[in-house]
């Protein structure tokens, strides 16, 4: 492909989340959505239909035959997105997909050799990683704005009500952990520039048998941490703080940022100064980009399978250490 190539994208499945990537395809001038897929071929025509797409295709597999696309969007329930991935992958596309990326450490290096062999691009679609106000909070970071990082803390919960909700599906790897939790945790890591090695983690879980509440430390040194919350059982919320040894940082929407928005930065808790960020009026256009930026033009992405890899084994061993009691090594 070439620099001026205009990626030909593909939906895999007609989730919900899709609706968040539909405007910034269709904003980027290197971009184009082509096609959609369903296992049922009438509703791929009538979704199709409903968000002018020009290609309905009645089946995953016929989506990913088709020599019109460059490009495959995952968006399917979390224990599906490895194995798609890597048929996508073998039929010789480009794939975005959603996080998580894997709910194994298997799959994520499955995918890393199928990648390989392919010769084509993945990356898990973290759309908070590419904001600028994520960016301009590492650069704070690196440049020692707050010293060393002691200690990174945060949250992520939202009330779910409906039990039929994929997210509360043990068979399709549901969970709190997986859905939101996977945020902090993924906040921590990337702020810290480390990785953990001991997580301890308790949970509530619900009448399925999935986490409805988490709530985690992971060790990343001898006084470097990391704290969270997640669930399905609390009211909206999230919320990020950077603990420095010289000062800190507040993130009020660290997650799900809009074009403008305000971190808070000081040397004590009461003497925090605003400070305002400018970004994109469609929150998911960083990741559409990206994937761009590597396809054409060979760049690596900002999210790498090395790192996707790292942020499932910080999750499983969470969730190892909430079913057996104790603290585990990551």
């Amino acid at each position: 492909m070439t620099p001026d190539t205009i990626l030909r994208w593909g939906l895999l499945s007609t989730a919900r989340i899709n609706r968040s990537l539909i405007p910034p395809l269709r904003a980027s001038p290197r971009n184009r959505l082509v096609a959609v897929a369903s296992r049922d071929p009438a509703k791929a025509e009538a979704y199709a239909r409903e968000w002018n797409i020009e290609r309905a295709f009645g089946s995953y597999e016929a989506l990913l035959e088709s020599p019109e696309i460059d490009v495959v969007y995952i968006s399917l329930p979390n224990s599906l997105h490895a194995e798609w991935t890597i048929k996508a992958l073998r039929a010789g596309k480009h794939v975005l997909c959603e996080k998580p990326l894997t709910t194994r450490v298997e799959d994520a290096d499955a995918i890393a050799v199928a990648a390989q062999e392919a010769g084509k691009v993945v990356a898990e679609a973290f759309m908070y990683r590419h904001h600028p106000q994520t960016l301009k909070v590492k650069s704070l970071i690196e440049c020692g704005a707050i010293g060393e990082v002691r200690l990174v803390r945060g949250a992520f919960t939202f009330t779910l009500t409906d039990r039929a909700n994929v997210r509360v599906n043990a068979g399709l790897d549901g969970g709190c952990v997986w859905d939101v939790g996977c945020y902090p945790i993924s906040y921590a890591r990337t702020m810290i520039g480390a990785e953990p090695v001991e997580a301890f983690g308790m949970q509530f879980t619900g009448p399925s048998g999935v986490d409805e509440t988490f709530v985690g430390t992971l060790r990343f040194g001898e006084d470097v941490y990391a704290q969270f919350d997640c669930g399905f059982r609390a009211p909206f919320r999230m919320h990020m703080e950077i603990v420095g040894s010289e000062g800190l940082i507040v993130i009020p929407r660290p997650f799900k940022p809009t074009a403008r928005e305000t971190i808070y930065i000081g040397k004590a808790s009461d003497q925090l100064e605003p400070m305002a960020i400018e970004g994109p009026e469609l929150l998911y256009l960083g990741e559409v980009e990206d994937m761009a930026d590597a396809i054409l033009n060979g760049a690596a992405p900002r999210i790498s399978l090395h790192d996707s890899r790292a942020n499932v084994a910080a999750i499983l061993a969470l969730l190892r250490s909430a079913r057996e009691g104790r603290p585990v090594k990551v």
